[in-house]
């Protein structure tokens, strides 16, 4: 039988703590056939990052030389550094057939947007702001001034929602990945990825 080997693209914006890329991951486990998009950044690689799987590290001036080519689909400066995604890089995985992750705030996701009609868009939350601070507080990880900044962001962009074409409010349970799970097995299903009979079935 023949078939549509295109891949599909889903962007998918949470703020700090909303367990977003635990259940990415579980997704990616389940289904080999999806990856994350690995962006550009002019920030040094932090301890075991590796160029190439979690960033492309680069400078600022081949940063700002690929923007002026146009080879972002979108880009954003984030405390002093740069981070973007490779047009050319989205398309070639996606025609071969690999379908993505693309991890963005609702910055970038808004630009892509613009620019990107086909790709789906999912929104992930905790279900409260104190169970989104618990979970900043409990990892250990960041100071009380990263974590109030952390909690100003995400009132900001849990207002985003509304664009989004799905959202998914994460209570640590397996209901949150059911439903991310359903969402993508159910864009995979599609009518609008194919363009004629053929693509699905033999004449």
């Amino acid at each position: 039988m023949a078939g549509n080997n295109k891949g599909k693209l889903f962007i998918i914006s949470a703020p700090r703590g909303s367990g977003k890329t635990t259940l990415c991951n579980m997704l990616m486990k389940k289904y080999p056939s999806i990856r994350y998009s690995i962006s550009y950044t002019t920030r040094k690689p932090r301890n075991n990052e590796v160029h190439g799987k979690d960033y492309f590290f680069t400078d600022k001036e081949t940063f700002k030389a690929m923007t002026e080519n146009n080879e972002f689909l979108e880009w954003a400066e984030v405390h002093g550094n740069f981070y973007g995604t490779s047009k050319i890089q989205i398309d070639n995985a996606l025609e071969s057939g690999t379908d993505i992750i693309l991890d963005i705030d609702p910055q970038g996701a808004m630009q892509m947007k613009e620019k990107v009609t086909t790709a789906t868009y999912i929104f992930i939350t905790a279900p409260s702001f104190n169970e989104l601070k618990s979970r900043l507080i409990n990892r250990g990880t960041e100071s009380d001034e990263h974590i109030s900044l952390r909690m100003e962001n995400a009132k900001k962009e849990v207002e985003f929602f509304k664009f989004y074409d799905y959202l998914i409010v994460n209570d640590a349970t397996d209901v949150a990945f059911n439903q991310l799970e359903s969402i993508y097995l159910a864009e995979k299903l599609r009518t609008t990825q194919y363009s004629n009979v053929l693509e699905f079935m033999n004449i």
